[in-house]
């Protein structure tokens, strides 16, 4: 099986999103240690030009896209939603064509809230559930939604490493506990007001080893390596059922996967020459057999010259995989649009539009923009 499109009309499963490849913009709105909020929506440009954005994604074939719902900015007053910052994106995204992937949390959450208090996960439920009706209000059944986003990494940068908020550390697990439940309170609020609503539950996919032969070493490197798996293992009910986690709220698991996804206990990043590295497609198989759900690629890009050549591999690899019997639904290139790092304002050249000029106009990366036309073609040819 390859990456095409499926008919209904053959007798096939009809494909779960609008577009196999698709677009992420950068959504983080985390505040870094010292305290400043870094809402990527604004830094790449991308609140004052969305319908440009969203009709430069649609004239790429990227029918499918994520972005994001800003709490932070939505609920300003406990229990009073404005959305006024949400509603020109859902009206841009209609306007041309696209299907969203709404992101409810990125890393940030209004200020007035404690994420370590019961009252986070119920403000979170009530934002699920008011946004829920906004979405059936407007005449949407079968929504996508990522309630948060990339729980374990959350988890790691915000409660281990204090790389953005909360900024602690030795609390990882805690958070992701707490991010897990205020998680399947969104969903199932969600789906009290939307039972068609999806979900794409996302996480990174990793691999980590051991140069050691030591028995103490390789169980260290399994046990990390598995660790990967406890964010979707506790919503799907199979770890902590306490947290009220059940099999039916693991939808769409989504993986992020990129260069450095893949490194030894010591911190060295493993590569494609070294025997321990393993293929993006062998990593594909793992997630699938343990979950047996349908996947997407959620998040994939390199920087610089290497955007096209990284695209073209991890196509390849989706190809293997899919030959496999491994149901991989969508590819999203990340970024869609280049922003400034949010961990220290570096530019990030990683999208297939460049920042805004002074005039509103991004430039496109040709050689990223040629490949995924290639891609495309593939998939016709592959179809008919």
């Amino acid at each position: 099986m390859r990456v095409t499109p499926t008919a209904s009309s053959e007798g096939r499963t009809p494909p779960l999103f609008k577009s196999f490849f698709q677009g992420s913009f950068a959504c983080s709105t985390a505040c870094r240690g010292e305290g400043k909020r870094v809402d990527l929506v604004i830094n790449s440009g991308h609140d004052l030009l969305l319908e440009k954005d969203y009709a430069l994604l649609a004239a790429h074939q990227l029918l499918t896209a994520r972005d994001s719902a800003r709490w932070y900015l939505i609920e300003k007053t406990p229990g009073n939603y404005d959305w006024s910052t949400f509603l020109p994106m859902l009206h841009a995204a209609e306007n041309n064509g696209l299907e969203i992937i709404w992101e409810l949390a990125h890393f940030g959450w209004p200020d007035h809230l404690d994420i370590w208090q019961p009252q986070f996960v119920d403000s979170f439920a009530a934002f699920a559930r008011a946004m829920a009706r906004l979405m059936r209000d407007e005449g949407y059944q079968t929504p996508f939604f990522t309630p948060v986003n990339q729980i374990s990494f959350w988890a790691w940068a915000g409660a281990e490493v204090a790389l953005f908020n909360p900024g602690v550390t030795g609390r990882g697990r805690a958070l992701k506990q707490q991010l897990v439940r205020a998680s399947i309170a969104a969903m199932r609020a969600i789906r009290e007001e939307l039972p068609g609503a999806r979900f794409v539950l996302t996480d990174p996919l990793v691999n980590i080893v051991t140069k050691e032969s030591s028995a103490a070493a390789q169980e260290e490197a399994r046990h990390q390596h598995e660790a990967q798996y406890e964010a979707w293992d506790m919503l799907s009910g199979r770890l902590h059922p306490e947290l009220g986690g059940d099999g039916t709220l693991l939808d769409v698991v989504g993986v992020n996967y990129y260069p450095d996804n893949q490194w030894y206990l010591s911190g060295d990043l493993l590569t494609p020459e070294q025997g321990e590295y393993r293929p993006l497609a062998s990593l594909l198989r793992e997630i699938w057999q343990r979950y047996q759900r349908p996947l997407l690629i959620a998040e994939t890009g390199a920087e610089g010259d290497q955007r096209a050549p990284w695209l073209r591999s991890v196509v390849e690899q989706v190809n293997l995989a899919h030959d496999g019997g491994v149901a991989v639904e969508g590819l999203s290139i990340y970024p869609a649009v280049d922003y400034p790092s949010w961990a220290d304002d570096r530019r990030s050249p990683g999208g297939l539009f460049g920042l805004p000029d002074a005039n509103g106009n991004r430039t496109i990366c040709e050689p990223y923009a040629l490949e995924i036309r290639s891609q495309h073609i593939k998939m016709r040819n592959l179809a008919g």
